[in-house]
């Protein structure tokens, strides 16, 4: 019952709930400002207009680098809708808005892999180790501590995602059940972050720390970074290489921005990537493209 609540009509109650996502007085009153568009006329007559956004009706689109999110006007019929930049509309204060819009988009992608079927809920169930008896017949109230976090790891993972941050997962859980949860832990293949006071249960999985500590003479908490050296160092020098080969990446808005690599000289290429470069430029000119003989030529 509850992970077909909380994802009923394709949304996540609970992430849409979340205090990232709630205006504050402030930010309400910011929103009910005028904001000034641009219009033209069927002659070519530009006029500045003054209109109150009512809301981000859900509609979003990718135009050149930047996202558009469409937006409704007070008094005025859905005929008026149009779709304002993100750039514009975070400086208008409709940051939240867009993260409610990202949020059920994200969703509802989602929603696409799994259906909120009573079969596949139960079957999700089960791979946590939850009869599906519990799932269909039984209320959250009525369960055990165990069988709880159990359900709430189970809705964590509904939605595919690439992060999972499990705050204290070893509470209520028994031995097997902790066994299941660590194995699980190490096949992932996404990213996961734990907050926990169970130091045997996280050093035997999580090669890099951070331990908070209070320091006993000031009294304030110092984060200190612990863990396998090794490990870390390679992590951090796979995580350079892959920034290194990214043509492009995403802001949290969803705009696209294109990455200028450095251009590297013929004569500073290793062999495979001279290779690499003159099959590219082969390429070019079976496509009619200019290219020069110069070492510029070569990225």
């Amino acid at each position: 019952e509850y992970i077909r609540w909380r994802f009923q009509h394709g949304d996540d109650k609970e992430a849409l709930a979340k205090d990232t996502m709630v205006l504050t007085d402030e930010e309400k009153e910011k929103v009910k400002e005028p904001c000034t568009f641009e219009i033209e006329d069927e002659k070519g007559n530009k006029t500045k207009v003054k209109w109150r956004i009512e809301k981000l009706t859900g509609g979003r689109k990718q135009v050149k680098k930047e996202v558009e999110y469409e937006v409704q006007f007070v008094g005025m019929s859905y005929n008026s809708n149009r779709y304002v930049s993100a750039s514009k509309l975070a400086k208008w204060g409709f940051s939240k808005h867009m993260l409610v819009v990202d949020e059920k988009v994200a969703q509802r992608a989602g929603a696409f892999s799994t259906p909120l079927t009573t079969a596949n809920v139960e079957k999700h169930l089960e791979d946590v180790g939850l009869d599906k008896e519990f799932g269909t017949h039984t209320r959250m109230s009525a369960l055990s501590g165990g069988q709880k976090v159990k359900v709430v790891i189970a809705a964590a993972m509904w939605a595919l995602p690439h992060i999972v941050i499990l705050d204290e997962p070893t509470n209520y859980l028994d031995r097997d059940s902790l066994g299941a949860l660590a194995g699980a832990i190490r096949t992932y293949e996404g990213g996961v972050v734990m907050i926990t006071h169970n130091n045997e249960f996280c050093s035997a999985l999580c090669p890099e720390t951070w331990l908070m500590q209070k320091d006993p003479a000031d009294g304030i908490a110092q984060c200190n970074c612990k863990g396998d050296a090794e490990w870390m160092a390679k992590a951090a020098k796979e995580s350079v290489q892959a920034a290194v080969q990214l043509d492009e990446i995403t802001d949290a808005l969803g705009n696209v921005v294109k990455i200028e690599k450095e251009k590297k000289s013929k004569d500073k290429m290793s062999r495979k990537e001279k290779k690499q470069a003159e099959k590219i430029r082969k390429a070019k000119i079976a496509r009619g493209e200019a290219v020069s003989s110069d070492d510029e030529d070569w990225d």
